[in-house]
């Protein structure tokens, strides 16, 4: 009889540990799949692993080169859940250390070794699928994160990426997806990106974007400006928007996926655009051009009205003659031209004196700028025409004016004769020296100063010589006043209306007026006793 023993028991629980180990691989077991990339680099059989937000979902198998021998297809054991995951829109890429200018991305990798990421399609996406083409690099749009895309058209991306940011208000709101080149390389390069959700619903028709690479220095009567966004920026360019500065009675409407926006090489020229009436003009420079170029300003009392489109010199064959024309481009916005004549204007403005001339705006850049000056007393120019468009006459202006007036005064003084003037000088003070030291000169000082010493005597005696008549004239004064209180007497006695009694009356008015005459005289004498000499002042 053979007993039983319980070391019989390890064995089956062994078989039954791994046929509950093969039953449960089986079941868990999802797809066999092909990922082809161009590199196998970071990757190994049976150890590299699928993830999807860290969650490994399959296992690499192996790793086999293509029939053409230039690429690597990679078999991927996937899970048995990750198979919905499976569809027309799902992509792979290796995901590894990677620097793209100031992101670093995979720096998990150093300790983990190589992985695969998988971004699963939308739901729905298609049909399921088995043989993937993979991604060399991460993609700027996932599936599950909300957002929308839109293109811009630029005629040079400068140093703009794929995965360069996106900034609203200086905030990262999304990312660059990458450029698309024109065919044969002519006209404009089209720029995919992505603003991720809520700021996607900030942009409408009108928004304009600008380039933010790199850093923008600004040198100017403000001092020295320095603006950089971010240091990825910096590195790996960038690209923003913002809300239009003008305010709409109706607003725009929200710009609807892929709608199709301008870039503009920089926020002022973004800003810039938003002045859609333009008038083009001329005017003849006859000095120097030097720092005036394509793009340049022009201003008016300080203050930007437009921008030089175009400079060139030319040169008449037949007269030899040479001058810089210079063709600009004015915004009847800025110059509150909407509602008027805009040429009608522009020849009163030359009619009052206005020209235009060749300033410096930075004596360190030696940058120059076209400047609208009202000149006074200026001739008179009439406005002509090229070709239909407005001819504003022109002045030496900044360095050049400077000179050019000194010239005129340099040669006004030139044609004085100095020479003569001197010769001219030098005989009349000869002459003048003579007639000084001449004898009828002399005995005309001699008589002045002799005269001075009679006057000077007479009204030192003054006062000696009007003593005597200031002590008769109080005496003529009584006498005069009882005459008079007589004739008032005699006056009241005869009442007759005769013409001695009209003649009486007369003589008694003209006696009060004698006496006040008399009193008044002398107290004007005891007061300015030198009067009788001098007269009354």
């Amino acid at each position: 009889m053979t007993r039983f023993s319980i070391i019989w028991l390890i064995p089956v629980v062994a078989v039954g540990i791994a046929a509950w180990l093969g039953w449960h691989s089986w079941v868990n077991r999802g797809p066999l799949i092909t990922v082809t990339f161009d590199t196998a680099a970071g990757l190994t059989s049976g150890q590299t692993a699928v993830k999807h937000k860290a969650v490994t979902l399959g296992t690499v198998t192996d790793l086999t080169l293509s029939s053409d021998m230039r690429r690597v297809v990679v078999h991927i054991r996937m899970n048995a859940n990750a198979q919905k995951l499976l569809n027309d829109g799902t992509r792979f890429w290796v995901v590894r250390p990677r620097i793209n200018g100031a992101s670093i991305t995979g720096l998990e990798t150093l300790f983990t070794g190589a992985y695969i990421s998988i971004d699963p399609g939308p739901d729905k996406a298609g049909h399921t699928k088995r043989d993937y083409v993979g991604l060399e690099s991460a993609p700027g749009l996932r599936s599950d994160q909300p957002g929308t895309t839109y293109m811009l058209v630029t005629p040079t991306i400068g140093s703009i990426g794929e995965g360069a940011p996106v900034y609203f208000r200086d905030m990262q709101v999304g990312e660059v997806l990458g450029y698309t080149m024109p065919p044969g390389g002519e006209g404009p390069i089209v720029v995919q990106l992505f603003v991720k959700a809520p700021y996607d619903h900030y942009l409408r028709t009108d928004t304009r974007f600008w380039n933010v690479s790199g850093v923008d220095v600004k040198l100017g009567a403000g001092g020295l400006k320095l603006q950089m966004t971010s240091l990825q920026a910096l590195f790996s360019g960038g690209v923003a928007f913002g809300l239009p500065a003008e305010r709409r009675k109706i607003p725009a409407l929200n710009a609807p996926p892929n709608t199709v926006f301008k870039l503009y090489g920089s926020e002022a020229e973004a800003d810039n655009a938003r002045y859609r009436q333009h008038m083009h003009v001329v005017t003849y420079l006859d000095s120097s051009a030097a720092g005036l170029a394509q793009s340049g300003l022009v201003t008016m009392y300080g203050m930007r009205v437009g921008t030089v489109n175009d400079v060139r010199l030319q040169i008449d064959p037949v007269t030899a003659n040479a001058r810089v024309r210079v063709e600009m481009d004015l915004e009847a916005e800025r110059l509150h031209l909407q509602n008027v004549s805009q040429v009608e204007l522009l020849r009163q403005f030359v009619a009052k004196g206005m020209r235009a001339s060749v300033e410096s705006a930075s004596f360190l850049t030696g940058e120059s700028l076209v400047a609208f000056e009202f000149v006074k007393n200026a001739k008179p120019v009439p406005l002509t025409f090229e070709n239909g468009l407005p001819v504003i006459p022109s002045k030496a202006g900044g360095f050049d004016g400077i000179m050019a007036s000194a010239s005129t005064i340099m040669d006004k003084v030139a044609a004085m004769p100095l020479t003569q003037i001197g010769e001219h000088l030098d005989g009349l003070l000869a002459h003048a020296d003579a007639r000084i030291n001449s004898p009828e000169v002399t005995q005309s000082l001699r008589s002045l100063r002799d005269s001075l010493h009679h006057m000077s005597d007479l009204m030192a005696h003054a006062d000696d010589g009007t003593k005597p008549l200031f002590k008769k004239l109080p005496a003529m004064a009584d006498a005069l006043q009882g005459t008079l209180d007589n004739a008032n007497k005699v006056l009241a006695g005869y009442r007759g209306d005769t013409d001695f009694g009209h003649d009486l009356k007369n003589m008694v008015l003209q006696l009060g007026e004698a006496a006040r005459s008399l009193r008044l005289m002398m107290d004007y004498l005891n007061r300015h006793p030198s009067s009788l000499i001098t007269g009354r002042h």
